[in-house]
Order: C-alpha cells, then structure tokens, then sequence
C-alpha cells in the first residue's frame, strides 16, 4: 500500500534513538491513546494487525507494514485488536529539522552538497521485511544492554534501521523522482571539474533533460546546471582557504575555463571577489 505523505529529516544532526521493544496484545487489547508524547513512534507489524489513528487520519497496519508516528499529535486506537498482534515500537527523536510533507503540506526540506534529506513514508509497505526485523531484534537486544558502551551500540543499530527502511523505500520505481535528482546529483559532484551539459547528463542518465530538471528542481529547487554552479562555488573556496593556488588554478581545478568569469560568478554568489573571500579569512 502506498501512502502520499512523507517525513523529511534533514541530517545532521541525524534522529537519535530513545527505547524500543516488541510488544504482543491478545484479541480485544488495543493500543493506548497518547497525546504529545515528544518523541516519533515507529510500529512495525509482525503478526495480526493494529488499528491506529493520528488526528483525523486512521490506519490498519498489517503484517509486513510500518507506520511512523508524530512526537506532537494525538494518537490512539480506532478499535482493539481482532487477533493476537505482534509489533515491534521504536521510540526517536530529531533534535535537527523535520517535516510530514503530503495532502496540500508541500515539501520544503532538502538536502543539498554537505546535509542529506532522510525521507520515509509515514506508511510503508516493507520489500524487506526480514533484514529489517532482523535490525530490529538487534536494536531491542541493544535497548536492554545497561554497560558503558550501550549508548553507541544503541545508536548504531537505530542508523543502521533507519539507513534500511529508506533503502527499501527508495527501492520503489514510483519515488522515480528522488531517486534520478540523486544519480544526476551524484554524476554532477564526481564531473564537476570538467564541461557538463545537459546532454551529457542525459546519456548518462538515460533520460530526457527536462525530465532530469523537473527532478532536480523538485528535489533540490534548482536545475542541474544550477546546482553545478553552486557545487563549483563550494568546491572553489575550500581550495581558497586551504591552498596557496592562484585564483586562476582555483578556476581551472573547479571547471571555469576563464578566470575573469569564474570571479564575477564567485562575487556574484558570495558577495566578495575570491582574493578577497581568501583575505577575510587567513589575515
């Protein structure tokens, strides 16, 4: 079952985990109603299936389903459980920004060259289902360790669940969108030094260049040759602060064939010349 709101997190800082367990309720238990709880829910079905709602939105979660909860809304149960039900929760929190995008909430989180957007579906139907249980029998093993080093056993074994269920996400055909915006992202950081062009882009990608753009341009609010520029910009002043190089190899190393309009674009997007952008800060 596909579900059209997402939730963004925009790492770093990356969610952190708080507890987690499995939990079986008998036919006619429910879950509890909570009201701002302060921390996501994750549920994951393994067996039977949960009746939930959030607000004005209502859910049957079934085997092989996970659902994510918000910390700032009501929660409870639409009706008891018919079944034994057997479900794993994880408790998280994002001290960094997040957002439920869907319905006429439109996405404003991104990633972009050094921050990563982290996106699930607040429903999702699990391909992987048992690596994740898997990942989740090892993060409630680590919830229980009391010993020194649990915190970043506990940590690790949440980023690893988390890096799994966005994979399988991402594995669906239908997030098209995010997934080419990426690829042309990826081939646009690792060519950055030499001419890219559209159709560059678009043989590689094997895909139309407009349709690349649309995807970029929804993913990350600018067009391949947009974010090309900005990349350069970026790469143009690290090397501006950690070499002696003069601005006319800074040009060449970031993919400008001429210094004179690499310094107009510099200034144009930082405010300063690049001798001055140099200055500011090694004086």
């Amino acid at each position: 079952m596909s579900d059209p709101f997402i939730v963004t997190f925009r790492s770093p800082p990356l969610p952190y985990f708080i507890d987690s367990n499995r939990v079986t309720y008998a036919s006619g238990e429910e879950h509890p109603s909570r009201v701002n709880m302060g921390v996501f829910g994750l549920l994951v079905v393994q067996e039977g299936a949960l009746h939930i709602g959030e607000e004005e939105q209502a859910w049957t979660v079934k085997p092989g389903q996970a659902l994510i909860l918000r910390p700032d809304k009501r929660h409870y149960s639409i009706r008891p459980c018919r079944e034994r039900t057997t479900f794993d929760w994880v408790h998280f929190q994002a001290a960094g920004a997040w957002e439920e995008s869907g319905g006429s909430r439109e996405a404003t989180l991104r990633g972009d060259h050094y921050t990563y957007a982290i996106r699930l579906p607040k429903m999702m139907a699990l391909s992987s289902f048992e690596r994740i249980g898997e990942a989740l029998a090892k993060l409630h093993e680590a919830a229980q360790s009391s010993t020194h080093a649990a915190f970043w056993g506990r940590q690790q074994r949440f980023l690893d669940l988390l890096r799994l269920l966005e994979e399988d996400w991402r594995s669906d055909a239908a997030k098209a969108a995010v997934s080419v915006a990426e690829r042309a992202a990826a081939y646009l950081k690792a060519h950055y030094r030499f001419q890219v062009t559209n159709t560059d882009l678009s043989g590689e990608l094997g895909l139309h260049a407009n349709y690349i753009a649309r995807c970029m341009t929804e993913v990350y609010g600018c067009t391949p040759q947009q974010y090309l520029l900005y990349y350069r910009i970026d790469q143009a002043k690290l090397l501006l602060l950690t070499t002696d190089w003069p601005i006319s190899r800074v040009a060449e190393e970031t993919g400008f064939r001429q210094t004179p309009h690499f310094s107009r674009l510099f200034a144009a997007h930082t405010g300063v010349p690049p001798h001055r952008f140099r200055k500011r800060f090694t004086e």
